[in-house]
């Protein structure tokens, strides 16, 4: 018997075609598909674009800090006037004590490991590097931060895991990538290493 489709010679108990893959009871007929094109050829007229204005109601009552930043924006080309230091964000600083002897003052964001990176669009201010001989520490092990005057740190999935213990409190395993509000006192571990934040 041969192929319906390309003529090749098939076996007695072939069930497809090994030259073009079609089934052995395929014709030419059954093979063609119908045109998916419709046969109407009406011309649809596109309506006009239409400009879509939304409307974003503006407080009443502007915060003093943006009410002074708009102010000085709007001075000529000349330099910018000094803002008053009400204005400057103020952050606390945190006393990070390693248990490798080091010490560092953060007053930011930051990244901790042992070899920290930031990804392409991440900005730190801090990138605290933890001497580890054994490789217990990951590369880019945890992130930290400030909100509201209030230390928080962040497993970025290390290999080893943290563990934060709050004074007075059991220890507590960090879920990778979740912000956990730490206050004075605390002691991070990071696998085989740690610190406290005062």
């Amino acid at each position: 018997m041969t192929c319906q489709i390309c003529g090749a010679w098939l076996p007695a108990l072939a069930m497809f075609c090994g030259e073009c893959g079609s089934s052995r009871t395929a014709t030419v007929e059954s093979r063609q598909r119908p045109d998916p094109r419709p046969n109407d050829t009406t011309i649809i007229a596109r309506l006009p674009r239409t400009t879509v204005v939304i409307s974003v109601p503006i407080p009443a009552e502007v915060p003093a800090p943006v009410r002074a930043i708009a102010v000085v924006t709007a001075a000529p080309a000349a330099a910018p006037p000094a803002l008053p230091a009400a204005v400057l964000p103020t952050r606390a600083t945190f006393v990070l004590t390693f248990s490798t002897g080091q010490v560092v003052s953060v007053r930011g964001s930051g990244l901790i490991g042992r070899k920290p990176l930031a990804q392409p669009d991440e900005i730190f201010d801090d990138l605290i590097r933890v001497a580890d001989a054994d490789r217990s520490v990951s590369k880019t092990h945890l992130e930290f931060g400030q909100h509201d005057d209030e230390f928080w740190v962040s497993d970025r999935v290390s290999g080893n895991g943290t563990v934060i213990r709050r004074p007075g409190e059991t220890a507590e395993a960090l879920e990778p990538g979740r912000r956990y509000v730490l206050p004075r006192g605390a002691r991070v571990e990071i696998a085989d290493h740690s610190f406290s934040v005062a």
